[in-house]
C-alpha cells in the first residue's frame, strides 16, 4: 500500500556531499516518524537519522555534525543532507516511514571512495 521511493545515491569522493530524498505515497494513515537506516556489507542495519512530525531528530553518533535530516510533511518526503563523507559511510541507505505499520524503501547505494 505505502510505497517509498529513494533517490540521490551515487559515488562520491571522501569529503564530498550527497543529498538523499525519499517520497512516500499511498498512506491511509498519517505518518509519524520518517528516517534513514543503512546497511554496510557484512554489518547490521543501523539507524542513521530520524525525524518526527513535530521536528524532533535523532542521529547516529557516527554522523552527528555531518548529516542533517529534514522533512516536508505536506509532501510526505524526507531528506538527508550528507556532508564530509567518509569511506565508512559506504552502504545501502534505506528510507523508513512509520504509521500504524512500518514501511521500507528499496534502498539506494552510497559509495565513498577515491
Amino acid at each position: 500500500q505505502v510505497q517509498l521511493v529513494e533517490s540521490g545515491g551515487g559515488l562520491v569522493q571522501p569529503g564530498g556531499s550527497l543529498r538523499l530524498s525519499c517520497a512516500a505515497s499511498g498512506s491511509r494513515f498519517s505518518i509519524n516518524a520518517m528516517g534513514w537506516y543503512r546497511r554496510a556489507p557484512g554489518k547490521q542495519r543501523e539507524l542513521v537519522a530520524e525525524i518526527t512530525g513535530g521536528g524532533s531528530t535523532k542521529y547516529a553518533d557516527s554522523v552527528k555534525g555531518r548529516f542533517t535530516i529534514s522533512r516536508d510533511n505536506a509532501k510526505n518526503t524526507v531528506y538527508l543532507q550528507m556532508n564530509s563523507l567518509k569511506p565508512e559511510d559506504t552502504a545501502v541507505y534505506y528510507c523508513r516511514a512509520v504509521t500504524l505499520y512500518t514501511y521500507w524503501g528499496q534502498g539506494t547505494q552510497v559509495t565513498v571512495s577515491s
